[in-house]
Order: structure tokens, then sequence, then C-alpha cells
């Protein structure tokens, strides 16, 4: 199979393309920026129909959630126009889409998990395009896989990790929001779930994290334990930290939705773990 990757630079680009060229049985391209312009619709079905693959992984996004809600246009361009035209792209050749979503297309309320076939109901700019995003590439493919994710993490790339191990060496004590639950994503089990699925023809919208739900405060305070850090977690409200967006307080996703077909990832503390080995040997 021939696959074309999006946003190689960012974190789950970067873990999709390395899961595909280790196998022997695939060729993978991986593309950014530098590349061509995905809001430019000539340049985008230009290069993917030059390149002509058997599947396109969309892991490229405006991902600045808090600079989204005073750069709504921008964030519009790349999430839903430059998902689009990657779609259209896509149907030019017959080629497959895996598009990269996220728990913020849901509203974020109640606490039971949430199916990919819920109401939803985003409550910032991010989360409003990227299921834009999802519909784009609904109305354009018959062809595609939606892959809703959440708290991801890997090598490449700043995350909540790297953040919390980075203030622990100047903190006693760090404030993290308690009333936020969801599942800490690992790039390279996400991707490897992403690499099942394009080599199907499962067609459809699912949910995709590590097993078992946690809170911010609960992650960081995993972080510190296995980064050997003695800075305290303090746990905190969203309410006393606000954010110039709104974040979901119920991020819990189901994950039924894969058990006919796809392999669950393993746990976020599983992980995690194996993300700090990672780390070790940067």
């Amino acid at each position: 199979m021939k696959v074309l990757v999006t946003g190689y630079n960012g974190q789950l680009g970067y873990d999709v393309v390395k899961k595909i060229r280790s196998s022997a049985c695939d060729e993978c391209i991986g593309v950014d920026l530098q590349d061509f312009d995905i809001t430019d619709k000539m340049q985008t079905v230009e290069y993917i129909k030059n390149y002509h693959p058997d599947a396109v992984v969309h892991c490229a996004a405006y991902t600045a959630v808090d600079k989204a809600e005073d750069d709504a246009e921008t964030c519009y361009k790349v999430n839903v126009t430059g998902t689009k035209n990657i779609a259209e792209a896509c149907k030019e050749i017959d080629a497959k889409m895996l598009y990269v979503s996220t728990d913020y297309v849901y509203g974020g309320h109640g606490s039971e998990p949430i199916d990919p076939s819920a109401a939803t109901d985003p409550q910032n700019v991010y989360g409003k395009t990227k299921l834009e995003g999802e519909e784009a590439v609904k109305s354009v493919l018959d062809k595609y896989f939606i892959v809703r994710t959440s708290w991801v993490f890997g090598i490449n790339g700043n995350n909540f990790v790297r953040t919390m191990l980075r203030l622990a060496e100047s903190r006693d004590t760090l404030n993290v929001v308690d009333d936020q639950i969801g599942s800490p994503t690992y790039t390279p089990d996400l991707a490897e779930l992403i690499v099942e699925m394009i080599h199907s023809s499962n067609y459809g919208t699912y949910n995709g994290t590590n097993e078992d739900f946690c809170s911010w405060a609960e992650f960081a305070a995993a972080i510190m334990k296995l980064g050997n850090k003695n800075t305290k977690i303090n746990p905190i409200p969203s309410s006393e930290y606000p954010t110039r967006a709104t974040r979901p307080l119920n991020s819990r996703l189901s994950k039924t939705c894969l058990d006919p077909y796809f392999r669950r990832l393993p746990s976020w503390q599983d992980a995690l773990e194996r993300y700090f080995e990672e780390l070790r040997r940067e």
C-alpha cells in the first residue's frame, strides 16, 4: 500500500509515518507545509495526484485551541478548507482518506463515555472547525475513516508530559485541573490503530484513545511519579484556571465502536511508561 501522511512534523504524523515505514509491505511519504499548502486547492490536488497514494492519513491541523478563538479565519481555512481540498484530491484518484478529529466535537456534558453516534456540540472554535472538517470529508467521500482522539502525547513535539516535567524543574507545587476527565493517548499506539484501519474497508467514524480515564491532575501526578519528581500536584476546578477557549469536562470516549473490527489501544498508564522509556532514549 502507498500512503501519504499530512502533518509529518507533528506528534501523530511523525509516528504514523514511522509505523508505516516499519512495514516491508508499505510505501509512505510524510508531508507538511514545506511540501504544499493544504489551503491551496490546486497545490494540494496536484501534489496528491502526482504521488497517487492508495490512502491519505490527514494529521495536519490548526491545533492552537486558545489562539483559534481570536484567529477563527485561519483555523477554518486549515481545518475545514484544507481538509476538503484533501478529500477532493482523494476522490479524484479513488484513494481512501483517514481524518484525525477530536473529542472537542462533543459537548463534554455528563459523565458517561461518549459514543461516536452521540450528538455533537463543540464548545470552541477549534472543535467547531474540526467538526466541519468531518462533515467536509463525509460530503465528498464514501471511503473514509474519521478517528476522534484526545490528550495526545508523543516524542516529536511539545505536549502535556513535557510541560509538566519542565515546570517541575522550578516548581514545588503545580495547580492542575481535576474536573476535566479523558484519556491520554500515546501517538505510537494511535498510529498502530490508524495503520490497521487504512488496510481495511471498515469505513466510518470511530473514537480512538488509550484505555482508562483520568483527570489532568491524575495524569500530572502519574508523570511526576514516573519522572521521579517531588513536585506536588494540587487539584483545582476548571473555574480556577480560566482559558480563552472552553474545554469539555467530559472527554470520556467510548471505544466499543472499535470492537467489531479493530484492536483497542493499551491503557494510558502502560502507554505513559513506554513514553518515559522513549524519552530516556532521546
